[in-house]
């Protein structure tokens, strides 16, 4: 079995969404590992000497295998290519990426992929959606994976979770793809910038 990960963004000095990551982790340790215990990443990673924003990434299994740190580098994202998987499986965070590297490598002439999987619009290769309808911001109810940045703001009430589907496009104007590394506005693309 591959090891599981979470990246994790660290920025003057100052861990994010540590609470969050911890509690997919232990999630997954429970539910995938059947373990009981509950790790704290708070006691393997050390941020006081990142200033800018780094990427922390953190390998596990039953327990901590490594932590490596990276300067983060940013992927403008410009444009979204709608790819159909029924069977994209990415619930658990995991070193094993192939589902979305094969996904990712169907974006043409794009940027990247905005997968469409049973009829519902779910998330590009690397990042949560959510669309604007003019009133609030939607995230897809059904994620591939249900990340640290989304449940943030899910809990905070920025964002709104519910189905969306590809016919469903022309009721939204914009489009923002967000993670643990890029913050929710840093990309913000109008929405005719999917392509069918």
């Amino acid at each position: 079995m591959s090891l599981f990960i979470e990246t994790i963004r660290i920025e003057n000095g100052r861990i994010h969404n540590l609470s969050y990551h911890n509690r997919r982790m232990n999630e997954t340790r429970r539910n995938v590992l059947r373990q009981t215990d509950v790790l704290d990443l708070n006691d393997y990673i050390r941020p006081v000497n990142y200033r800018e924003r780094t990427k922390c990434r953190v390998e596990y299994d039953v327990d901590i295998r490594n932590v490596e740190y990276a300067a983060y580098h940013f992927r403008p994202v410009s444009s979204l290519r709608l790819v159909v998987d029924d069977e994209a499986d990415y619930r658990y965070k995991s070193r094993d990426r192939s589902v979305l590297n094969r996904l990712f490598a169907c974006r043409e002439t794009e940027d990247d992929v905005l997968v469409v999987r049973k009829g519902l619009l779910t998330d590009t290769s690397i990042c949560n959606v959510a669309f604007w309808n003019r009133k609030q911001w939607i995230t897809p109810s059904a994620p591939l994976l249900a990340g640290t940045k989304r449940a943030s703001l899910l809990d905070q009430g920025e964002l709104v979770a519910g189905d969306i589907r590809p016919e469903d496009l022309p009721g939204y104007s914009r489009i923002r793809l967000f993670n643990a590394m890029i913050e929710f506005g840093e990309i913000d693309l109008p929405v005719d910038k999917i392509v069918l």
